[in-house]
């Protein structure tokens, strides 16, 4: 394991691998590159889908991880008890909690529902002045788009500041998203 932990980056992604191959990829190119850079991973504890990439790639490469699942998933997102730190919580709420105060940053990947609950508390909570982590969104092969014409449509409309807008940075590669991750935690660090 890591032993020069600088900081802590929360995924969220799908408990589903998708039907685009380039999902599961580049859900291991995120678990892997944290480790080599020496960030731990902070996710929803799971052992399958994007999540199951995510956590294997970021072990596979000798990084520390922070998983947090609630009981009720612990059978259907196959709680990953392996970790670094595995806990369990009593719901969705306590989730998200922890797994938002143990980070420094915020990627989503693609995923469902969930993913989106979870990328809209945290933009929420920043529209709000709650935080100022930076929250990243990995488009890969465009998954993202819809959603990215409907902040822009909530924004024409007059239900979203523009300033809403430039909370989420979006990169179509991984490569991209975590060359501006480790700008961002490194102008964190000197402030």
């Amino acid at each position: 394991m890591s032993t020069k932990l600088q900081y802590s980056v929360c995924v969220f992604c799908g408990s589903r691998p998708g039907n685009n191959p380039a999902y599961i990829e580049n859900a291991r190119k995120i678990g892997t590159t944290l480790a080599q850079n020496s960030l731990r991973l902070v996710y929803g504890a799971g052992d399958v889908g994007l999540m199951g990439a995510v956590a294997n790639a970021t072990q596979n490469a000798g990084g520390d991880i922070f998983g947090v699942i609630p009981t009720h998933l612990l059978a259907l997102e196959v709680g990953k008890t392996d970790l670094t730190q595995f806990i369990i919580t009593e719901n969705m709420h306590e989730r998200k909690k922890l797994m938002f105060m143990n980070s420094d940053a915020i990627i989503t990947l693609p995923g469902g529902p969930g993913s989106l609950d979870e990328l809209f508390e945290v933009l929420t909570w920043a529209q709000l002045g709650q935080h100022t982590k930076p929250i990243f969104l990995l488009n890969t092969d465009g998954y993202w788009d819809p959603l990215l014409a409907l902040i822009e449509h909530q924004i024409e409309n007059g239900f979203a500041d523009p300033s809403f807008r430039a909370l989420l940075q979006d990169f179509n590669s991984v490569e991209t998203l975590m060359t501006k991750l480790l700008q961002d935690l490194s102008r964190r660090k000197a402030s």
